[in-house]
């Protein structure tokens, strides 16, 4: 039985096309990604006013800077720096990258992958490093594995199928757009029902990927995406969601058929699946003293890390972990509560987020007139009272703070990064900060917490939000996941490099930013940074920079 039409013919007309083109040369892909620019930029205010009226803040300006800065902006940027790697592919062996390579003490290369070059990032985003870390065993010479290979070919290999996430604009386009320029790959893309409001909105964006055969774009529920997905012409799947819903695919519909089909090996689903999952994200917070700028500074970056996007993001800080004898943690919970308390409520837009919120906060609030709930913080929290608040993803305004016990700061972190592996679901993203004098007096422990951390990406005094946006860092789980153990996902997007078996990005930063980051709640011309820092992407020119940095300093 046909669920929609247009996913049969969706599917039939990448078909046709993979017939008559079979390969997609780099200059090609090149000036597909150029035009789609070009598309952006003349409907970018329209995307925006969309997905604040979907978000219920028609109008709101920090919520339209936020839905540039995570959407358009992110697509842009990811644009130019598929620009960038297709163009050095065509005549180097391998990308360029931004930076030495370096070797750890473990044996390990550590990759640069940000600043990226032609960007002026050192200048946008003064202080931030990232670098890569690859696996055990991977040499200079086996860093790209294929990858570049694969990317300087072009030969269509068949179609992908993505199922798009509901609550990030950037992320089904990002994820398309990595099928498409760097694997060989036609796309199908479901939007999730969430926001396919915006579907016309990105299909005319990128008209030009549609024009060339690459790209369809189709709306519809789970019988829709059952539809897609099992279409005969779909070689494979990437997947933005949930763990519940990755299993319900592979799996099967009940939790017993997934229970037997897991025991006995025997996926009903036997497409390769990628995905990118949730994550009950956590922040360590070493102990030590720390100025009362410093700690003024890493209370606003926790917050916003809570409240941006109304807790809707799977990179949203869900875990505090303190040291029970650290000083200043009363005083810094109390600055938590303090940001919390002046960051505007935003509606509880995501379906189900007052249902996860009276099970997560244990309150039966329900929304206000403008529907939103409370930013709530919940202090000295235990994983064997709460396990709940540990162990699944709330996605909702419900953040827990637990605190644990050490003989001193480096005891903690060693307990504090077992907690993080073995106790807090997820291995998406972490952040840690870190005291000056702690770094300085203990390297050994800060290099062994960030060597031992099972997370895809680790940030160091940042919000992992950061190393999602920059794009030119690998996006993804930490390795080692299974269809029976799917953990936070099975592969990785973005990755402007092209690097092949990495374990993390580390990226690092200050314990205080300047200027004032545009995602901190109440920032004063973030509309006006956001769309400066989209139009330096659109063309990137010194003489845009003036503006950007004038309207960031007035933040």
């Amino acid at each position: 039985m046909i669920v929609s039409d247009s996913v049969a013919a969706a599917v039939s007309e990448l078909q046709s096309r993979s017939r008559s083109i079979q390969r997609v040369s780099i200059d090609d892909r090149v000036r597909l990604c150029r035009e789609s620019l070009s598309g952006m930029v003349d409907i970018v205010d329209e995307w925006i006013q969309t997905g604040a009226r979907l978000k219920q803040c028609p109008g709101d300006t920090s919520v339209l800077a936020e839905e540039l800065l995570s959407g358009p902006a992110v697509i842009a940027r990811q644009l130019r720096l598929t620009m960038q790697t297709l163009e050095a592919i065509k005549s180097a062996p391998a990308p360029r990258l931004p930076g030495s390579i370096q070797r750890l003490k473990n044996g390990q290369l550590a990759v640069p992958v940000f600043p990226a070059a032609g960007l002026f990032d050192s200048l946008t985003f003064s202080g931030l490093t990232a670098r890569v870390r690859m696996q055990p065993g991977i040499d200079v010479e086996t860093i790209h594995g294929n990858r570049v290979n694969t990317a300087r070919d072009g030969v269509l290999s068949g179609i992908t199928a993505v199922l798009g996430a509901g609550n990030v604009s950037s992320i089904p386009v990002t994820d398309c757009l990595n099928r498409i320029m760097f694997e060989g790959r036609q796309v199908v893309l479901k939007m999730n029902p969430v926001n396919q409001s915006l579907a016309s909105v990105i299909e005319r964006a990128f008209s030009p990927l549609v024009r060339a055969g690459l790209l369809r774009i189709v709306t519809g529920g789970a019988a829709v995406g059952a539809q897609l997905i099992h279409d005969a012409a779909i070689d494979d799947v990437h997947l933005t969601g949930s763990v519940a819903t990755h299993d319900s695919i592979v799996w099967g519909r009940t939790h017993d058929e997934q229970q037997q089909r897991k025991h006995a090996n025997d996926p009903l689903f036997t497409k390769p699946v990628t995905s990118e999952l949730g994550n009950v994200s956590p922040w360590i917070i070493v102990p030590g003293r720390y100025s009362s700028r410093e700690l003024h500074s890493q209370a606003r970056h926790l917050v916003a890390s809570i409240t941006n996007n109304a807790s809707f993001n799977c990179l949203t800080t869900r875990v505090i972990v303190t040291w029970k004898q650290w000083e200043q943690r009363s005083q810094f919970l109390e600055l938590l509560n303090v940001y919390l308390s002046e960051t505007p409520r935003r509606p509880a837009w995501y379906p189900g987020a007052a249902e996860r919120y009276e099970r997560f906060a244990a309150n039966a609030i329900q929304p206000d007139k403008d529907n939103c709930l409370p930013w709530t913080l919940l202090p000295d929290q235990s994983a064997h009272e709460r396990p709940e608040l540990f162990q699944v993803e709330s996605f909702t305004c419900v953040c827990a703070e637990t605190s644990l016990g050490g003989a001193s700061p480096s005891d903690f972190l060693a307990t504090a990064t077992d907690f993080l592996n073995d106790v807090v679901f997820g291995s998406l993203c972490a952040s840690v900060t870190f005291p000056r004098a702690f770094r300085h007096e203990h390297s050994a422990d800060v290099e062994r917490c960030l060597l031992r951390l099972r997370y895809g990406t680790v940030c160091v005094n940042q919000w992992s939000g950061l190393a999602y946006g920059l794009v030119s860092p690998p996006w993804g789980a930490y390795p080692g996941a299974t269809l029976n153990n799917v953990d936070s996902g099975i592969g990785n997007v973005h990755n402007m490099y092209l690097l092949d078996q990495y374990e993390k990005t580390v990226l690092e930063g200050p314990l205080i930013n300047f200027p004032k980051p545009v995602w901190f709640a109440g920032h004063k011309t973030a509309l006006s940074v956001a769309k400066h820092l989209f139009g330096l992407y659109d063309h990137t020119s010194i003489a845009r920079l003036p503006s950007l940095f004038a309207a960031a300093l007035m933040g």
